[in-house]
């Protein structure tokens, strides 16, 4: 198989009770070709204490203010040197040693631009609480309130070169606005890995409040209506209701 390298970028800022075992789950990566970057906003905690003790396996480690995680994801973007890009949350860890290998593979086999798959919401005790499963993409289920998550999203780095990285403008549904815009808008075909790639723990910056809830679904609606949605209030209302699937 022809060599591919993977940049894995993991955004930090005080994640002392979580990023070790986040490390951890990269390390244990039965796929070798990997660049780990680490970019850090900053930390006041343990966290870099903790990210140094593995200073030997992170490739890039940037410790620095930024604008916001999405801000940070941008940096990380465009400081890596391989084709493949993947962002790996602080709080969030792989399910087994073959996941990148596997997401590898895809790329590799299919020729694929993007890839992705399932993931499960964990509590701190590592129980399962939430099940997302992604299913096969095809055009126009963005329009139905459709998205896959984000932590299980990769791609070549050429599309952010193409089409542009995560927007400040969106708030914390910059993750969701690029997908859309890679995936809906552009029309780049995206190949399904039926398998849980991540487990993330519970209690995002978006869900922390019933104020950041609606503000939110206000980021939400902004990128449908600028990224081609048929019926951005229709969709506003399927994007939270396919959230009841996951709890069975």
């Amino acid at each position: 198989m022809p060599d591919l390298k993977i940049s894995l970028i993991t955004v930090s800022f005080n994640t002392e009770r979580t990023i070790e075992c986040c490390i951890q789950s990269v390390l244990a990566q039965s796929f070798k070709n990997v660049e780990y970057i680490i970019i850090d906003g900053s930390s006041t905690d343990n966290t870099l204490q903790i990210i140094h003790k593995y200073k030997q396996d992170i490739q890039i480690l940037v410790s620095e203010p930024d604008k916001g995680i999405y801000d940070a994801m941008n940096k990380g973007i465009k400081m890596a040197t391989g084709e493949i890009i993947g962002m790996l949350n602080a709080d969030d860890y792989f399910t087994e040693a073959n996941v990148l290998r596997d997401i590898a593979d895809q790329f590799i086999l299919n020729n694929a631009l993007i890839t992705y798959g399932d993931l499960d919401f964990v509590n701190s005790k590592g129980r399962v609480v939430r099940k997302w499963r992604s299913g096969k993409y095809f055009p126009g289920l963005f329009n139905w309130g459709w998205m896959p998550p984000h932590p299980t999203f990769y791609c070549k780095k050429e599309l952010f070169q193409q089409f542009g990285y995560y927007s400040l403008e969106y708030g914390t549904a910059a993750d969701y606005e690029l997908m859309l815009r890679f995936m809906h808008k552009n029309r780049v075909s995206a190949f399904y890995l039926n398998k849980v790639l991540i487990n993330m723990k519970i209690g995002g910056i978006s869900n922390k409040s019933l104020y950041n809830r609606v503000k939110g679904l206000l980021f939400d609606l902004k990128a449908m209506r600028n990224n081609g949605i048929k019926a951005p209030l229709l969709g506003l209302l399927f994007k939270p209701i396919r959230k009841i699937s996951q709890y069975f």
